[in-house]
């Protein structure tokens, strides 16, 4: 994989552009189970199992790929124990917090339209039937 350099240049941050560096970030983090890991770490720290219990449906290759993802992109930092058998917790850094207000408003934005959603999906699917 090609990550590209940031040059500090307004076509790095566009996200319409393909080949951003921000549309690339946007397009790691921006997916169900990293929002999902996020709003789960919250204000705590957690190890994997209590992530993986706390984030319904998620497996453990899954969870650890989101976890390297958001430790590549420094939203999340891990710290190793030297204890046997090691003892990892995960965090969210600043940058990660960040991203979590970002993840709390759509987490209320779905409660408060998902009645709206659901009334929306069932109509679309009732004049497909058609």
């Amino acid at each position: 994989m090609v990550t590209k350099q940031f040059t500090g240049s307004p076509e790095d941050a566009d996200l319409r552009r393909a080949d951003s560096l921000a549309r690339e970030i946007f397009s790691d983090v921006a997916n169900k189970w990293a929002f999902l890991i996020i709003e789960a770490l919250g204000e705590r720290t957690a190890r994997f199992s209590e992530l993986r219990d706390e984030v319904e449906g998620i497996s453990h290759k899954m969870l650890t790929q989101n976890l390297r993802m958001l430790e590549r992109y420094g939203l999340v930092e891990r710290t190793v124990y030297p204890t046997v058998p090691p003892r990892v917790e995960y965090t969210l850094t600043e940058p990660g917090h960040g991203l979590r207000a970002t993840v709390d408003t759509m987490c209320g934005w779905t409660h408060q339209y998902l009645g709206d959603i659901e009334s929306a999906r069932r109509r679309f699917d009732a004049g497909r039937d058609e």
